[in-house]
């Protein structure tokens, strides 16, 4: 149980695993039997000195404390996908809408919503999850239960931020430019006819050119995304 509050909130508050169409009660059972058959498969470095009330709170403590390491690695790196999602939203003019994910029932931007879908789809396709449960099981054997902490310098967790959402803006990056081009050149036209409604024509103009764009950029995104999952991975070890 003590291990569990290590791996059981990243299966359970996560994405990629919170895009699934599965109950959080599921995947927090299911982050305790990767726990249970992960302490009984290295029992050495999943048993505790210290048994008595005040020593086990203060393990189950650092334990979680660990787990919420992992969930925000995921948060931000998944969250630099939706914010670059959602600056398309607002430069094509959907973002006078959310769309309600059925599965986590949160508001969520429409393009932002796709990028994650498919970062999601990456992660699983190249094996991330398995990566994530060795990373789990090397930092049982590096932080024994109860012996976590918090790191001393922040420049780990910040240079992280940096690179993730550097990568991020290089996913949307070229859709991007495309719908500002548009809009210096409906500006300029706007100049020359002035009696025009720049605002619908806005809307109409940038909303057909991010249909047009946006195939292609989901096929160059791809590499890009990949990229970041695997950022996030060799990345995690740094941040605990």
């Amino acid at each position: 149980m003590l291990l569990s509050l290590r791996i059981a909130p990243v299966f359970a508050l996560a994405p990629p695993f919170t895009l699934t169409r599965v109950p959080a009660t599921f995947r927090a059972l299911f982050g305790v039997g990767v726990a249970a058959c992960m302490a009984s498969g290295l029992p050495a470095d999943a048993a505790i000195a210290d048994l008595s009330a005040g020593g086990l709170l203060v393990a189950a403590a650092r334990e979680l404390a660990l787990g919420g390491i992992f969930v925000m690695a995921f948060q931000v790196t998944f969250g630099a996908i939706y914010f670059v999602g959602r600056t398309l939203d607002i430069q094509a003019g959907f973002g006078l809408a959310m769309l309600i994910d059925p599965t986590t029932n949160n508001q969520t931007p429409l393009i932002g919503t796709l990028f994650a879908y498919l970062a999601g789809a990456i992660f699983f396709a190249m094996d991330g999850h398995g990566q994530l449960l060795r990373i789990f099981a090397a930092t049982l054997d590096a932080m024994p239960l109860g012996a976590g902490h918090f790191p001393a310098s922040t420049q780990s967790l910040t240079r992280f931020i940096s690179i993730v959402f550097l990568t991020g803006f290089g996913v949307g990056g070229g859709a991007i430019l495309c719908l500002f081009l548009a809009d210096l050149a409906i500006t300029a036209l706007s100049r020359t006819v002035p009696q025009m409604n720049v605002l619908i024509l806005g809307l109409q103009v940038k909303g057909l050119l991010l249909l047009v764009v946006l195939p292609a950029t989901f096929g160059v995104a791809g590499s890009l995304l990949a990229r970041m999952m695997v950022i996030l991975l060799e990345s995690l070890p740094g941040l605990l």
